[in-house]
């Protein structure tokens, strides 16, 4: 199944402690990215919206912007063009679409897969800045 609680952004109302959201990246996650990097958070406009913002450029290769008040997906962006697990992530289900010829299975070898198993992107730090509205 997916393991819905590994690879998820998980928010608690800090009040009481009850579960906000929970925004799973890469359903079961056969490549092992674990996906524990930063998450930054912003206030952007967004197609003439103030929204609050969080920003997770994933070891799976997407970085993801999620509304931070709610967890909707507002974005959902390869890192670059070498990322080729996915086709695409489905901007309805939130679910990134896996592209067969880079999966994990036992009777196929897969080569030439990006991210590996090491991922995309490690535990460096990103960084936004407000005034000129990049990370």
């Amino acid at each position: 199944g997916d393991n819905k609680w590994t690879m998820t952004i998980m928010a608690r109302d800090a009040d009481d402690g009850s579960l906000k959201f929970g925004y799973q990246k890469t359903p079961h996650d056969e490549w092992d990215y674990a996906g524990v990097n930063v998450i930054m958070l912003s206030d952007q406009q967004i197609d003439g919206k103030d929204m609050k913002l969080l920003t997770h450029p994933d070891r799976n290769g997407i970085i993801y912007t999620l509304d931070r008040t709610n967890g909707d997906l507002v974005r959902a962006d390869f890192l670059d063009d070498t990322v080729n697990v996915w086709t695409h992530v489905d901007m309805e289900t939130g679910i990134p679409v896996r592209d067969p010829e880079y999966g994990t299975r036992m009777d196929h070898k897969g080569t030439d897969i990006c991210p590996s198993a090491m991922g995309y992107h490690d535990q460096a730090h990103d960084s936004y800045d407000p005034e000129k509205e990049l990370f």
